[in-house]
This record gives C-alpha cells, sequence and structure tokens, in this order.
C-alpha cells in the first residue's frame, strides 16, 4: 500500500512540530533543574519523522547540541529516513 505523498510530507511536518515543542519543553526543564523528557522519547519522535523539527529545535534553542552519543543516534536517525527516501526514488 502507498500512500501518497501528501500524506507523508503532512506526517512530517506534524512530527516535527511536536519534536520542536519537545526539545523546547526539555531545554526549559534543563534549565529549571526540572524532570527532563527522556532522550529515547525524543529520538522516537525524530523517527516517526520528527528529525527536521528536531534539527531546528537543536539550532533554535542551543540543546542537545554537545552530546555527541546523542547526535550519533540523531543523525543515524537522519541517515536512514534519506536513505528510505533515496530507495523510493530509484527503485
Amino acid at each position: 500500500m502507498h500512500l501518497p505523498l501528501t500524506s507523508v510530507l503532512v506526517g512530517y511536518a506534524v512530527a516535527s512540530v511536536i519534536a520542536f515543542a519537545a526539545y523546547g519543553l526539555d531545554k526549559r526543564a534543563a534549565r529549571l533543574g526540572q524532570r527532563r523528557t527522556p532522550e529515547r522519547t525524543l529520538h522516537i519522535i525524530e523517527l516517526l519523522g520528527g528529525w527536521p523539527g528536531a534539527l531546528l529545535a537543536q539550532q533554535f534553542f542551543r540543546h542537545k547540541t554537545r552530546d555527541q552519543s546523542f547526535r550519533l543516534v540523531f543523525f543515524s536517525i537522519v541517515a536512514l529516513h534519506l536513505a528510505v527516501w533515496v530507495w523510493m526514488i530509484v527503485r
């Protein structure tokens, strides 16, 4: 079953807004010494298509930009998404 491109792009947009908000809330919690959003949760949102919003949030909030292990997982998720797009285009 093939999803229309529009549906996929809307999914990416919705997941990106959620990711951006999650990063913002986590940054706020970090500054206030409150309970943080688990990294696993942030990565799941990225994996579900929110990586563009997460990338923007990292730069906007200056959040999660130094944690090398976090960034390795993040960029692995980005690479996975790009590989799937390339596969879909060339198949």
